[in-house]
């Protein structure tokens, strides 16, 4: 197992489409692990092959809810249903959130409330899971990805301003730009 650098936006992976997987081999079992190290250590609780570097349809997620239980997996050839986004303006407190690829920002979005997962585990065996809530949200988050979207291209026009204000500060939007969690700090 081996972190690997998370790409930040800009970088062409990060917005173009991933393929699917077509071989469940060890190759596929290595960057099934990576993702998991590289999204406990970023902290994370989703992570797509995108995110470093591998544009493969290919994400890991984690997180324990209110309840305690916690959900922890792998999603390979997604495809995600989600119930109606409801209107209004989102919440700031209840409803921002992050992203490994725009490190250290975090922005409201309205996303659906219910959503339901069907993909494949690291040995090809379909699955489904049904989410509600935090775990609905980091679904979408991550199938974003898949897409070759970020959640800052869903963002409305005075925070999709903001992200182009950080983005030249920081700059980032170019190709190459990354970070390596554990050892470096993602912000700069």
């Amino acid at each position: 197992m081996a972190v690997r650098p998370i790409r930040i936006t800009g970088d062409p992976v990060l917005h173009a489409p991933a393929v699917p997987v077509t071989a469940f081999d060890d190759d596929l079992r290595e960057l099934i692990e990576d993702l998991f190290e590289t999204m406990d250590l970023a902290p994370g609780v989703g992570l797509a092959a995108p995110q470093v570097g591998v544009p493969l349809r290919v994400f890991t997620y984690a997180w324990t809810g209110e309840d305690g239980v916690r959900v922890r997996g792998v999603a390979i050839n997604p495809v995600l249903w989600i119930s109606p986004v409801p209107a209004g303006v989102p919440d700031e407190d209840d409803e921002s959130e992050g992203c490994l690829s725009f490190p250290g920002e975090r922005f409201a979005l309205r996303r659906a409330e219910s959503a339901i997962l069907q993909a494949q585990d690291a040995d090809g065996a379909s699955y489904e899971l049904r989410a509600d809530g935090w775990l609905a949200r980091i679904l979408q988050h991550e199938y974003d990805h898949l897409g070759g979207v970020l959640y800052t291209n869903r963002l409305d026009y005075d925070d999709q301003r903001a992200v182009a204000k950080i983005t030249r500060k920081r700059g980032w939007g170019v190709p190459g730009r990354s970070w390596m969690p554990g050892v470096e700090h993602p912000e700069g």
